[in-house]
């Protein structure tokens, strides 16, 4: 068993613990769950650590505290002195992630230990709403939006690259051409999980299917071509998008959004989402 400041590095001996951690809230918990799912807790197949923090010697008993290390630092479950242990733990791993995202409490708390080492942050969004939809939403659907086809990434990508540019604030094709964003865009064509109106060969609607544990999907990347907004296109791609997820996929539909965001925040709550958490993320 491997112990650093407190911090339990867990392996496929605590798979079960982890998986009941996650259960306990599901759409908060589904950026990881998705993950943990498909790769178990082996660091090579899952793409980075998860651990746990206690004062046991021994393993066994309830995970109090938990958070995963990869891509993304997420903490999901920690008081104080747990966050603390995570911290010295990032600390001496180095800063291998492009954000902090999460729990607002467990985010927030996260970055207060880790920012003399780790800031100044690029931003930190610390009141991001987490939204929910578990059954057919409450408006009309966009009967044009449907799955990209993968001959049709080419049109696609340059939208997806407008949105994550305009809501990442960086360009994703910077620091190697746009390769490795090109890929993962083509991953999710490829899955099923992009969704765009077409109009005249331009998209003018998209979104993505992000995360996708067992029990929820995750919506993200909602973009709507600048001069067609304020149209309802958005509401009503986002809907058709919900309920394919929903009705299709058998998964309670999510999604976070930003705080100032009020015209986005008034068309999820239009479609049917509710608020049920709250994420914050730092990034760097």
């Amino acid at each position: 068993m491997l112990r650093l400041a407190g911090a339990r590095l867990l392996d496929e001996r605590d798979l079960s613990e982890v998986l009941a951690v996650l259960a306990a809230d599901p759409v908060a918990s589904c950026m990881v769950a998705a993950r943990v799912e498909v790769a178990g807790l082996d660091p090579w197949r899952l793409g980075g650590e998860v651990w746990a923090y206690d004062h046991r010697s021994l393993r066994g008993g309830r995970v109090d505290a938990l958070c995963f290390a990869g891509p993304n630092l997420i903490p999901l479950r920690g008081d104080t002195p747990a966050l603390r242990s995570f911290a010295d733990r990032a600390r001496r791993r180095g800063r291998m992630c492009s954000s902090l995202v999460g729990p607002s409490e467990q985010v927030l708390g996260l970055w207060e230990e880790l920012s003399p080492d780790w800031g100044p942050a690029r931003e930190v969004r610390a009141d991001q709403p987490l939204m929910a939809l578990g059954g057919s939403p409450s408006i009309p659907l966009d009967p044009l939006v449907r799955p990209v086809r993968p001959d049709e990434l080419d049109r696609y990508l340059p939208a997806a690259i407008a949105m994550f540019i305009e809501e990442v604030g960086v360009d994703p094709c910077a620091e190697d051409g746009g390769v490795s964003y090109r890929a993962r865009v083509a991953e999710l064509i490829a899955a099923g999980r992009a969704f765009a109106r077409f109009e005249g060969g331009d998209v003018v609607f998209k979104a993505e299917i992000g995360a996708m544990s067992a029990q929820v999907g995750q919506i993200q990347g909602v973009w709507v071509r600048p001069d067609r907004r304020g149209h309802g296109i958005g509401a009503a791609g986002t809907a058709a998008v919900a309920e394919r997820l929903v009705k299709s996929m058998g998964r309670t539909a999510s999604l976070y959004v930003n705080s100032y965001n009020d015209v986005a925040k008034a068309a999820y709550r239009k479609i049917g989402f509710a608020q049920v958490g709250q994420y914050a993320t730092v990034l760097f």
